[in-house]
């Protein structure tokens, strides 16, 4: 593939760290880009691992460039899952002359990943990460929606230049935009000013404090089937779960609940790309937040083996269709009801235009909760938020 010229190999030194058993570890089962193995094909891979050594656009995070090694310690040696997707690690992107250098590699290589259908996992690096892996979707014309884990907004000033505090002000400067939506899971109220909650609201972008999701996690799982793209900054993890972050602060998810939240959003058929950012090796307390992000990937490897590719489309067999009445539209609300997994998706009215335009947008992903809001004669919010966005 000629993305291989932006990669260095893994070390060896990793390689040979396995312990010998009986049984294989992950390492065994999948193809390494190595010296004597050469840069893995892509009919190798549905799951692609990407290491960037970048951190120069870190703030109060310098030394995370070398997170994937330290990450990769531990994820060799866990033992594989009843897993059929076949899984590759190309290695770790050159950090570049400058930074805009790591941002085109970057971009280069999601964007040939995604549409060859193979699901990036990078590991950073710094949070502006986020802006390089954006800019393949914009290359390749495809309007998305990402979801971040992340205790902040990371809108950064308007002057600012770009950096793991100022990605998303980037991403929505962009002309032409193709961002549709931005979902910000588990941001903590105190690290955001009254000014950034206004305009994210002024956007219709959706926001979640942390206390909303812990109190029934399982909410989180229709916005993160809606995703096309995840990024999970390590310090919306709290401290004692993963203390290797220079912005790590008391409060945050639990491991538990971070290792859920990435099974979520690798079940979606919609997620293309997923990155996790900012852990600093500097920080770490005995590898335990290198652990910590190396089973969370494993979980999304959980997650992609469990896809069921159920997602709804007109005269599908597989889906229960109800159709809600509601003062506010005579004809109803559509909801579906998947008779695979029990999931619900409801369709917003929008222009045949729109329908062809966001295509994959304007049937949303929701709750039973949402069905039952609408049987009691309200519209869910979320069908308002998506509505207003294809008026």
């Amino acid at each position: 593939m000629e993305i291989s010229i932006y990669f260095d190999p893994v070390s060896e030194t990793l390689l040979n760290e396995l312990e010998t058993g009986s049984h294989p570890r992950i390492q065994q089962n999948m193809s390494i880009h190595t010296l004597q193995s050469g840069f893995p094909e892509s009919w190798e891979m549905e799951i692609a691992i990407i290491g960037v050594n970048e951190d120069r656009a870190a703030i109060n995070n310098s030394g995370c460039a070398n997170a994937p090694d330290e990450v990769r310690k531990y994820l060799y040696k866990l033992f594989p899952g009843s897993w059929n997707c076949k899984i590759a690690d190309l290695g770790n992107i050159r950090k570049g002359f400058i930074i805009e250098d790591t941002y085109y590699a970057l971009t280069a290589t999601i964007e040939q990943l995604v549409s060859n259908r193979i699901l990036p996992i990078v590991i950073g690096g710094g949070q502006d990460l986020t802006f390089a892996m954006y800019k393949a979707y914009e290359n390749l014309d495809q309007i998305i929606n990402i979801a971040a884990v992340d205790p902040k907004f990371d809108l950064g000033e308007i002057s600012t230049e770009l950096n793991s505090q100022s990605f998303l002000s980037r991403i929505i400067m962009q002309k032409p935009n193709f961002l549709f939506n931005y979902t910000n899971l588990g941001y903590q109220t105190y690290f955001v000013d009254q000014p950034a909650l206004d305009l994210m609201k002024k956007l219709l972008f959706d926001t979640y404090r942390l206390g909303i999701l812990t109190s029934d996690l399982k909410e989180s799982e229709p916005l993160l089937r809606n995703a096309d793209m995840l990024t999970f900054d390590i310090s919306a993890i709290r401290a004692a779960d993963a203390p290797a972050n220079g912005n790590a602060s008391p409060n945050g998810f639990t491991g538990d609940h971070a290792c859920q939240l990435t099974r979520y959003a690798a079940m979606s058929d919609k997620l293309s790309s997923i990155g996790f950012f900012e852990l600093n090796p500097v920080f770490d307390r005995e590898g335990i937040t290198a652990h910590l992000l190396a089973q969370m990937i494993w979980y999304a490897f959980e997650g992609f083996n469990s896809r069921k590719r159920d997602f709804p489309v007109p005269e599908n067999e597989s889906f229960i269709k109800f159709i809600v009445p509601t003062a506010d539209f005579s004809d109803g609300i559509i909801f579906f009801k998947s008779k695979k997994t029990d999931r619900w998706w409801m369709e917003v009215i929008c222009a045949p235009d729109n329908q062809k335009k966001y295509l994959n947008h304007y049937i949303v992903p929701c709750s039973y909760q949402d069905y039952q809001t609408a049987c009691n004669n309200e519209i869910p919010d979320r069908w308002w938020q998506v509505y207003q966005k294809l008026m």
